[in-house]
């Protein structure tokens, strides 16, 4: 009997033999939900058998460093965080994950250092199911690279891809209502769709018996079977190219030519080049916020309180105490998020970066 690997090739091998047209569609398609449905029994299987690696989450965010052997992601860890994480020139040096914590903004982002990621990790080797087990659960993704060896970012982002994760996306807007008999059902709402009703049908049927689905936005196969699957995250990611000192002004106009579209920054960690400018990335890609509460008989408080871009003031009562929730009468704010200093607003009220409350309880 054929292994899941085997099962792979052979699908694999027969989407690339198969010419695309309009006949073969819908055949193609379906062949492509098989393979993700085989991808996701791997990493499903990674999961079960993995003792992964043992970490503590804390902070208010959780950050993961990725990227091959010796590009730099212990030294920028130690650099960014208070962690002690073991540098040297060979690869493979970090043999467990090393956490430290970045303290930014009076936010704390805890940083993880994991074991270079090599390429087949996606399917266990080099230690690659713990990786990717840690990867899958963080706030925000570092992809590291080296200047002289960016091309490196293609091969980190497929091995990522294969185990179900999705960089920089949104999860697909498509609507599943799973019933207990009629078949599957397909509705496309866009007119101008890129996934026909028919190839739709057949993806579908590979993932359920009787379901209604509906479809709204404009999706192609891989899109709509990441729709489909369970095993799906979503994660903002950042590039960062390393070592920036060791190429000259025309290398690091070349390499921005070729940079994905991600955010990206050039950096030195072992010069300290470009980390203020890193960290305020990463705050603003963790969408986090500072809010400052007023005490009684005081400006604000001195530390700020940390909280998600779009939260409200019911979001800061919760933070303080439940009493507040309960109890809440009114509330005055002071900055961006309204028009005059010292406003009065409701529970609902969406606060801004910076901004000043105060809550008045019953």
């Amino acid at each position: 009997m054929a292994s899941i690997e085997e099962k792979i090739q052979e699908l694999e091998d027969e989407i690339r033999k198969t010419p695309y047209n309009k006949a073969t569609q819908h055949h193609i398609g379906k062949l492509k939900a098989k393979l993700a449905k085989l991808k996701d029994d791997v990493v499903k299987g990674h999961k079960e058998s993995s003792k992964g690696f043992s970490i503590k989450r804390s902070g208010d965010a959780t950050i993961g460093i990725v990227g091959y052997p010796s590009v730099g992601k212990s030294t920028l860890l130690n650099k960014l965080t208070n962690a002690s994480s073991k540098i040297a020139s060979y690869d493979f040096t970090t043999l467990d994950v090393i956490p430290g914590m970045m303290e930014y903004k009076g936010s704390k982002i805890q940083l993880l250092d994991l074991p270079g990621i090599v390429k087949g990790a996606a399917r266990g080797k080099g230690r690659g199911k713990e990786i990717i087990s840690v990867l899958r659960s963080v706030n925000l993704l570092i992809l590291m690279v080296d200047a002289k060896d960016i091309t490196k970012i293609k091969s980190i982002v497929h091995e990522l891809e294969e185990t179900g994760i999705r960089l920089n996306q949104k999860p697909p807007n498509v609507q599943i209502n799973k019933t207990l008999k009629g078949g599957v059902i397909v509705e496309i709402v866009p007119t101008n769709s890129r996934l026909s009703e028919e190839t739709a049908l057949s993806i579908a049927r590979e993932y359920f018996t009787n379901a209604i689905i509906i479809i709204r936005e404009n999706i192609d196969e891989e899109r709509f079977m990441d729709a489909l699957s369970k095993n799906r995250v979503y994660i903002p990611a950042i590039l960062v190219i390393n070592k920036k000192d060791l190429v000259n002004r025309e290398q690091v106009m070349a390499i921005k030519k070729k940079i994905s579209s991600m955010d990206t920054l050039l950096i030195s960690a072992k010069n300290e080049e470009n980390l203020d400018s890193l960290k305020e990335k990463i705050f603003q890609r963790l969408g986090l916020m500072c809010i400052f509460v007023k005490p009684p008989r005081a400006d604000k408080s001195d530390k700020p309180m940390i909280l998600r871009k779009g939260s409200t003031v019911l979001d800061v009562c919760k933070n303080i105490h439940k009493d507040f929730i309960t109890n809440f009468r009114s509330a005055q704010v002071w900055g961006s998020s309204v028009e005059y200093p010292g406003q009065k607003v409701s529970v609902n009220h969406m606060l801004e970066d910076g901004d000043i409350i105060r809550i008045y309880s019953k």
